[in-house]
């Protein structure tokens, strides 16, 4: 095998079950192959790289998934990657109703190698790792003015995953005269080699100025210091390029498929 099918491989088999220890409020249900996600600002729906499903018996699958959330009133996102099987899942889920959002790719490589020559922030700038709440709704502030989309679920997501395993989850914020100005998080997955790099998100004025590395560097650090082998990441094209620069290798892609109710 090749190195990239050898992270493929391990991210199969240890990156797409059932997170541990979900926040209050929040429930998985298994649908066949399927795992089912309850109680976010919108449901989740994932599965192996191959669902052992064909044809009407997918179709339906699929419109389960459609239909309890339409009971619910809620959207749900479908998370597809660009290796599944069968090939045809997402112009069934087109189909259903599901409507593609931006394609993002998926990284993998060793937390050793991202954490050498760790770089420092500016020196206008500091960076601390941060559980309280008022800190969350200040991230969510950012990643709204970063994103252009309403993103306050973001600050409940983030209080419920540290109150629910605080050893889980290591929250990061950078600030410049006591703003932040940027934020990323390391979610650790109990049970795997691995650890996720999420948010990752910085004001426009402050990039180019090394703070995106300095946020990767401090997560891979601490991500060696608990025994993981393994960092993933889905990458924006913004992203993917720097994160390749530092040592993480693209896998495949993935792109959530979304249906949304109808307007009442």
């Amino acid at each position: 095998m090749t190195d990239k099918e050898i992270l493929l491989a391990a991210y199969d088999d240890q990156m797409r079950g059932a997170p541990p220890n979900p926040p209050a409020g929040i429930t998985h249900e298994q649908d066949g192959p399927l795992l089912r996600i309850v109680g976010q600002f919108r449901g989740f729906v994932g599965g192996p790289r191959d669902l052992g499903v064909r044809g009407a018996e997918l179709d339906g699958l699929i419109a389960r998934q459609r239909d309890f959330f339409a009971a619910r009133g809620e959207a749900v996102e479908w998370k597809t990657r660009g290796h599944d099987v069968p090939a045809d899942l997402t112009d069934r889920l087109r189909a259903a109703g599901f409507v593609p959002e931006e394609r993002e790719t998926v990284l993998v490589g060793s937390a050793a190698d991202m954490a050498v020559g760790q770089p420092e922030p500016p020196r206008d700038v500091v960076l601390r790792q941060v559980t309280a709440d008022a800190d969350m709704h200040r991230i969510a502030a950012l990643e709204t003015a970063v994103w252009g989309d309403d993103m306050s679920w973001l600050a409940k997501d983030l209080i419920g995953r540290v109150a629910a395993a605080p050893d889980e989850i290591a929250v990061f914020v950078t600030e410049a005269g006591g703003e932040v100005v940027s934020a990323a998080w390391l979610v650790f997955r109990a049970g795997t080699e691995f650890a996720g790099l999420w948010g990752g998100s910085t004001l426009a004025e402050w990039r180019g100025r090394g703070i995106y590395r300095a946020l990767v560097a401090v997560r891979a650090e601490l991500a060696v210091t608990r025994g993981v082998k393994y960092l993933q990441v889905d990458a924006s094209d913004d992203s993917s390029p720097i994160l390749q620069r530092l040592g993480l290798h693209a896998v495949t892609t993935t792109t959530p498929y979304v249906w949304t109710p109808p307007a009442s």
